[in-house]
């Protein structure tokens, strides 16, 4: 399975705000500026994750961003499901645009939701606490 560039810079982002003094904000400027990636796809990451109620989103002159929930209340795969799309998987996955013409006799779809499923599974079993054990770490590749 290959994550999008959106669920990957989502992920990088709530890992930066993990391990960051809960009390303060943080801006998606400085993030963007830490992992070298947009700016602008990193404010709409920023703002769909807002709307999950993920993070916290402060505007103004001494606005920012910082996690809404607790690290341990943040589950991977949830984040994972709500930022991916898995109906492009394969043509059969959208039964409304499917031609292939297989798909009648076709036993490549169940195992491949088969797949799917077990890697959400897998991801499921895990929080944001748990990928920032090595919190001390991290901090200081983001410094």
């Amino acid at each position: 399975m290959q994550l999008t560039t959106y669920t990957d810079y989502s992920l990088r982002l709530l890992l930066y705000l993990a391990v960051q003094p809960k009390e303060e904000l943080s801006s998606v400027k400085k993030v963007a500026d830490i992992y070298n990636i947009s700016y602008n796809h990193l404010t709409k990451i920023t703002y769909q994750l807002g709307k999950m109620g993920v993070l916290e989103t402060v505007k103004g002159r001494n606005g920012g961003i910082r996690l809404a929930k607790a690290p341990e209340d943040i589950n991977i795969g949830e984040i994972v499901k709500m930022t991916e799309d898995t109906s492009g998987y394969v043509e059969c996955f959208n039964e409304e645009t499917n031609m292939c013409v297989l798909s009648p006799a076709c036993r490549l779809k169940g195992v491949l939701k088969e797949a799917i499923n077990a890697y959400m599974s897998v991801l499921k079993q895990y929080t944001l606490k748990d990928l920032t054990n090595n919190e001390d770490i991290l901090k200081q590749l983001f410094e």
